[in-house]
């Protein structure tokens, strides 16, 4: 490739990294509330509410089944509304995040309900209020299940700012099809799957790392 073009490709990564991380940093601030709600307005949780619960889960479960290149397209007018524009790396912020947030937060909810019963049985026989349970008792128990699934929603959210490239998102996957694909250039097609893989491979690998040290604590 040209130094014009590893240019292109050092500004495309640099969108991707701003493109995921931004929509990373909305999911995760939004996913855990989301996941907390779930559980503990569940039957048997300590804020009660079946039908607002089972509305929240609706609403969840059904941004969840729409494929990412849907509802990608379906929120265009939403994306346009809240940035001013369908294209860019903002632009592809909204619908990644809107992505992003349920599917994480149904990942968390497992880690949280999976927390020991007896532990927070023990919060409330000590007199520790609700609130209390959740900040100390559920979130730092759950805490290595909710890193391992937010690893796994980062490295899926690379992969779907990729896919975005193709509706003019900009990133990695832009480059790929315009420089790549609708140029026939290897070299491009095979630099930006380096790339990704490259990313995929250094997030995976601190996600681990760091479940692993916390489980050790």
């Amino acid at each position: 490739m040209s130094p014009a073009m590893y240019n292109r490709l050092w500004a495309a990564f640099l969108d991707t990294v701003q493109m995921v991380g931004a929509s990373a940093l909305i999911a995760l601030l939004v996913g855990i509330p989301i996941a907390v709600f779930l559980v503990v307005s569940s039957p048997g949780g300590f804020y009660e509410a079946p039908r607002l619960n089972r509305a929240v889960a609706a609403v969840v479960n059904g941004f969840r089944a729409t494929p990412f290149i849907v509802l990608l397209v379906a929120l265009l007018p939403f994306t346009r509304f809240l940035t001013g524009t369908t294209i860019g790396v903002w632009a592809a912020i909204v619908p990644l995040s809107i992505s992003a947030t349920p599917f994480f937060a149904r990942i968390a909810e497992v880690s949280l309900r999976e927390v020991d019963k007896g532990l927070i049985e023990a919060a409330q026989a000590m007199g520790c209020r609700k609130w209390h349970i959740v900040r100390h008792v559920l979130l730092p128990e759950a805490l290595p299940g909710i890193v391992g699934g937010f690893t796994i929603t980062v490295v899926t959210m690379i992969g779907a700012s990729a896919m975005a490239g193709a509706v003019g998102a900009g990133g990695l996957g832009d480059m790929a099809i315009r420089y790549g694909y609708q140029r026939f250039d290897t070299a491009v097609m095979v630099a930006v799957i380096i790339v990704l893989v490259a990313m995929v491979t250094i997030v995976q690998f601190a996600g681990d790392y760091t479940v692993r040290r916390l489980r050790d604590r």
